[in-house]
């Protein structure tokens, strides 16, 4: 079971920060789950679209300029970072996960993958695009079809992972509250990964590894790693 570290190692370093993504790396993750927001013409790794949730900013990121948002302290010091100081400093490390949070940004963050495939040590199989906004995840595998796609729900929908099958995704990223035993049988029935968020209880560990999920979002990543190591260790083998 892979596990994510989500907005980099975030239970120890302020979310979606170089410190984060650094701690994450120097834990040996899998990959790494970042978001991104456009602000003018430069892509910015940040979760919510209220600054002051992560920041010591007031307002909408979508009313703010790119120079105003350098400005501010993410957390310990830290800067708001750009798309592309994260993927020089992952540089194929681990695998990366890109978070899509706002409309009209599909082609501006390909053409940073793409450049990160041509320049830095990545391959194109070590990027996957999601979001929870459905109309980004088809306009991106439309355009590009050769490219890794998770299809994110926060919720157990009628016919289970059906929309992600209907999108041509390679995954599907589902909120720990909703996941299931059914839902992860009807998900890799269809020929998807499944990927719950955001993991860090022991107990919910175990469950998903019994349930054969594929993967993890966690903020504590070495911990959930250990735990994960420490369960498969113990398996009863099969009779």
């Amino acid at each position: 079971m892979k596990v994510f570290a989500h907005r980099g190692a975030s239970g120890h370093a302020p979310e979606n920060t170089l410190l984060a993504i650094e701690m994450a790396i120097n834990m040996q993750v899998d990959a790494i789950e970042i978001d991104v927001h456009k602000v003018e013409q430069e892509l910015v790794v940040i979760h919510n679209r209220h600054l002051h949730h992560t920041t010591n900013g007031q307002g909408r990121i979508a009313e703010k300029q790119f120079y105003e948002i350098r400005t501010l302290d993410a957390g310990g010091g830290q800067q708001i970072p750009t798309l592309w100081e994260v993927l020089a400093l992952v540089n194929g490390q681990c695998g990366l996960n890109i978070e899509l949070k706002t409309e009209n940004i599909v082609e501006s963050v390909f053409r940073q993958l793409q450049k990160a495939v041509s320049e830095l040590n990545f391959q194109r199989e070590q990027f996957l695009i999601s979001s929870f906004n459905h109309h980004l995840l088809n306009e991106f595998k439309l355009k590009h079809p050769d490219w890794q796609i998770g299809a994110l729900t926060a919720s157990l929908p009628l016919e289970y992972a059906m929309f992600a099958e209907k999108l041509s995704a390679y995954s599907v990223h589902i909120d720990v509250d909703f996941v299931n035993q059914t839902f992860v049988d009807d998900a890799h029935a269809r020929g998807l990964k499944v990927f719950v968020y955001t993991v860090d209880d022991e107990d919910d560990i175990e469950d998903l590894l019994h349930m054969g999920v594929d993967g993890i979002f966690s903020n504590f990543p070495t911990r959930s790693m250990i735990r994960i190591a420490h369960l498969k260790l113990n398996e009863k083998p099969a009779q």
